[in-house]
């Protein structure tokens, strides 16, 4: 892989997330009229190889966890991959 095709890569999937963000923040505000149902969030945020969980529910929690956990192993896995392979 090209260097610059990594930065533009890199580029593009924070674009992607803006666009992303920005279009749940819209529908949210759209949607604020209507007061049905229960709203549940959660976030994480991995500093290295360790997951920062919050959430406003258990359930809503250990998913996040599990999903977190997940990706940091899928990140491991593609770092000793790629050390490997000596990319």
């Amino acid at each position: 892989m090209d260097v610059g095709m990594l930065y533009g890569l890199g580029t593009t999937l924070v674009f992607v997330g803006i666009v992303i963000v920005s279009a749940a923040v819209t529908l949210i505000v759209l949607s604020r009229g209507r007061k049905t149902g229960r709203v549940k969030a959660g976030g994480v945020v991995i500093i290295g190889p360790i997951p920062i969980v919050s959430g406003t529910d258990k359930e809503i929690v250990k998913t996040i966890l599990l999903l977190s956990i997940i990706l940091t192993a899928l990140l491991l896995a593609l770092l000793i991959t790629l050390h490997v392979l000596g990319a």
